[in-house]
């Protein structure tokens, strides 16, 4: 599972996610990509079960890049703990994801094949998203 190796000393706050994304919005390694179309946050379960799913339909060909990184933390408490006491301890990792932002891209493999693969993968994921293809390919 992906996650950070080390973090600061603060457990981070949720935050809100708002606007389109200005950075990672535009396909820059692969020929074929998946692109979010709302704002939301992705565990980490949930972009390696989505790599998990784009591999297995590619049958280790071709190239896969996966954009984001699950670098902020949740939290919880344990259960039939009364409220107060301060914050619960860290229990997972997500990546905040802006709409517009490029999640997967994928080269080497035919354009059905790599859509199939990403469709597969899109459906491993709590948010609408598009398959998209480079400027020069279409």
């Amino acid at each position: 599972m992906l996650s950070p190796k080390r973090t600061k000393f603060r457990k981070l706050q949720k935050g809100r996610i708002k606007g389109p994304a200005t950075r990672g919005a535009q396909i820059a390694f692969g020929d074929v990509g998946l692109k979010a179309m709302e704002p939301g946050k992705l565990t980490n379960q949930q972009i390696e079960a989505a790599r998990i799913a784009m591999m297995r339909h590619i049958k280790r060909g071709g190239r896969v890049w996966i954009r984001i990184f699950p670098d902020h933390s949740y939290t919880s408490k344990p259960l039939e703990v009364r409220m107060g006491k301060g914050k619960g301890a860290p229990a997972g990792w997500y990546a905040p994801v802006k709409a517009g932002r490029i999640l997967y891209e994928l080269k080497g493999v035919p354009l059905e094949l790599a859509r199939e693969a990403l469709t597969r993968a899109a459906h491993k994921l709590p948010i609408k998203t598009n398959i998209v293809v480079r400027e020069d390919l279409s």
